[in-house]
């Protein structure tokens, strides 16, 4: 494996990250001498980053329990804090968290004395943002056939820094169905956390149309060990479909009502649920893409 990455990609504007599984991207905006600087920090924070974590693993693949356990690095310490609030709920482990909590750290990082108006750290989809007192930042939405709103709008007034999506078509397992839950809260790595949450809760037990393998079959160091995840969803009845997004509704909304999360939307087989209120002027949560797209990476220069 090569060490850390750092790459300018073809509009010049945004800052490609990369050290093994870890892959982000970057922009910050502001006068162009805080950019400038908020980019140095961000690269110098990532150089370490994997090595801390890697250095921690096994703790971390350890499941978490509502007594927060000590942990050295930062960014693994911000993954225990995240799962450490859900914990009575359901099986977890700091892992959960792992993508939100890499784009906190190094949000937090650009951001460290410097004068910016907005900043954003994604991480596989998994988003960190910055808003100066007067700011507001637009994510852009792909379109899910649903009659949602393509466009998401968060104000700094908002108490939303964060958002992340996962379900088991994403890149990490899941326990549950869902073909994607997005969650809007106040860091990166909670609004992970309780993304796994939700989706794994998303579910129709022992169900013929779920195809199913022990996670360590697939990756033998996975933290979900024996554990089956969800390898394939086959044809369910429209009745099944709702009782499994009902079943994930019920855990959006504890979140929700104990202030754990903000908004969260629940996908699976072309059907929603939305769980509490979008943060402009609109009457219910729009949806967030699985993955965030990012563009070719062709242009290359040091940061």
């Amino acid at each position: 494996m090569t060490g850390p990455q750092a790459h300018w990609l073809e509009d010049g504007k945004r800052l490609h990250l990369n050290h093994g599984p870890i892959d982000l991207i970057v922009q910050a905006f502001g006068a162009p001498q805080e950019r400038q600087a908020a980019y140095q920090q961000a690269v110098d924070r990532f150089r370490t980053v994997l090595d801390e974590l890697v250095a921690e693993l096994p703790k971390l693949r350890y499941p978490a329990s509502v007594v927060r356990r000590s942990f050295t690095g930062p960014t693994a310490r911000r993954m225990e804090v995240a799962v450490a609030a859900l914990a009575s709920n359901a099986f977890i482990t700091p892992m959960a968290a792992v993508a939100g909590a890499v784009a906190d750290e190094i949000l937090a990082a650009m951001v460290a004395e410097r004068k910016l108006e907005r900043a954003y750290v994604n991480n596989g989809g998994d988003t960190a943002f910055f808003l100066a007192s007067d700011q507001a930042m637009r994510f852009a939405i792909a379109g899910t056939g649903h009659g949602l709103s393509d466009r998401i709008a968060v104000h700094a007034a908002d108490p939303v820094r964060g958002v992340a999506t996962s379900g088991w078509r994403g890149r990490s397992f899941s326990l549950g169905i869902a073909d994607a839950v997005t969650v809007l809260a106040h860091t990166g790595a909670a609004a992970d956390a309780a993304a796994t949450l939700i989706a794994n809760a998303i579910d129709l037990p022992g169900h013929p149309a779920v195809a199913r393998r022990p996670a360590r079959d697939l990756a033998p160091d996975s933290d979900l060990g024996g554990r089956l995840v969800t390898t394939g969803v086959s044809v369910l009845s429209p009745v099944e479909v709702a009782a499994a997004l009902e079943r994930g509704l019920r855990v959006a909304e504890n979140f929700r009502l104990c202030g754990l999360i903000q908004a969260a939307a629940m996908f699976l087989c072309g059907n929603v649920r939305l769980c509490g209120r979008v943060l402009n002027e609109t009457p219910a949560l729009t949806h967030m893409p699985s993955r965030i797209s990012k563009p070719t990476l062709e242009r290359t220069s040091h940061a």
